[in-house]
């Protein structure tokens, strides 16, 4: 294995297993070599809906034609940073409208625009899956008239579903020169998953514990994900800046890590935000590489990689006690996480 050039960042931590640095991961990309990260996961800001920071560089701050721009470098020089084959795993929702910016109250197809973005740079549209959220918790968080069933009462015609979560998968063209082959070890999600005593070998078709494993992973809708096992994240927020920061789930990373990497594969995030998809990589065998532009979101994060797995079980416990309180308070909503970069490529 060769490492990777130096690169020149407002702050970084480097090791063996992960490298993530502080700065704009547009610039930050660029010292990356080509063909070189095995698989990506990350959440990109969902246009005009949440803002991470004051700076002019953070693409949360864009909108309209300057965001799909702004989008569209990053997409394109994940085309050439990913190996021939291999995937990039993209979480999105569709956004609401709202009467006053949009002139109706109803959805916006943000999901397709991702996908287009990414057809249009080059990549092959791979798969994807609907994750299933909680109607009733997300009326709570949003306040969302249109959840509420006195609204349906009242005239229906305005009410709508929660929005749920997606992951988008892209493939870069070519042939892999890597295979990722093996049966799948473990079962990331609600309860106890399928009896371990019934693997076999790794490399055995007809082993039935993944097969049972890959058949909740094929499902098109994941109904099994727990919402609340995210990296903790209350020590995160910054009172100068409105960022709302809602990490996403570990169970969703870890699933697209086992089903699209090999251990020790490089794992590649542009916005790394408070270090989820770095840390579940380095907990999943993998090796990690994430950009992050706030050093409060990279100060948490580079803190979060040196927890391990209890640590965050009960931080999730924690986070979940505190939301409920909130919730009965407020009814605050919540917001989003992103971004990160890697250290060695396989030569």
């Amino acid at each position: 294995m060769k490492k990777l050039p130096a690169i020149k960042a407002v702050d970084q931590d480097v090791t063996d297993r992960y490298a993530i640095y502080q700065g704009d991961s547009c610039e930050l990309i660029r010292a990356v070599p080509g063909d070189s990260v095995h698989f990506g996961v990350h959440s990109p800001p969902f246009e005009g809906l949440y803002k991470f920071s004051g700076s002019d560089r953070d693409l949360s701050n864009s909108e309209g034609g300057s965001f799909w721009r702004h989008y569209q470098f990053l997409i394109s020089e994940m085309l050439r940073i990913t190996m021939p084959g291999r995937i990039q795993a993209v979480h999105v929702m569709q956004l609401p409208t709202s009467k006053r910016r949009d002139g109706f109250i109803g959805m916006r197809d943000f999901r397709g625009e991702v996908i287009r973005a990414w057809q249009d740079a080059g990549w092959h549209f791979h798969s994807e899956v609907c994750i299933w959220k909680d109607a009733v918790v997300a009326q709570a968080r949003s306040k969302s008239h249109r959840l509420n069933h006195k609204q349906v009462v009242k005239d229906s015609t305005i009410s709508g579903q929660a929005l749920a979560d997606y992951i988008v998968a892209f493939r870069k063209p070519g042939d892999n020169p890597e295979p990722v082959a093996g049966a799948l070890k473990r079962y990331v999600g609600e309860g106890d998953g399928p009896d371990f005593a019934k693997f076999t070998t790794d490399d055995d078709s007809r082993n039935w514990f993944s097969i049972e494993v890959w058949q909740r992973y094929a499902s098109p809708v994941w109904m099994d994900i727990r919402q609340s096992r995210t990296l903790q994240y209350l020590t995160a927020r910054d009172g100068n800046d409105e960022a709302h920061i809602s990490p996403l789930q570990l169970d969703v990373i870890e699933r697209c890590i086992d089903l699209w990497s090999n251990p020790g594969d490089i794992v590649f995030t542009p916005f790394l935000g408070i270090g989820s998809e770095v840390w579940a990589a380095v907990q999943s065998g993998r090796r990690g590489l994430g950009f992050e532009l706030k050093d409060k979101y990279f100060r948490q994060a580079r803190i979060n990689m040196t927890r391990e797995i209890a640590a965050i079980s009960a931080d999730a416990l924690t986070s979940l006690a505190a939301q409920d309180g909130e919730d009965e308070a407020n009814h605050a909503p919540l917001g989003a996480d992103g971004a990160a970069s890697c250290l060695e490529a396989v030569s």
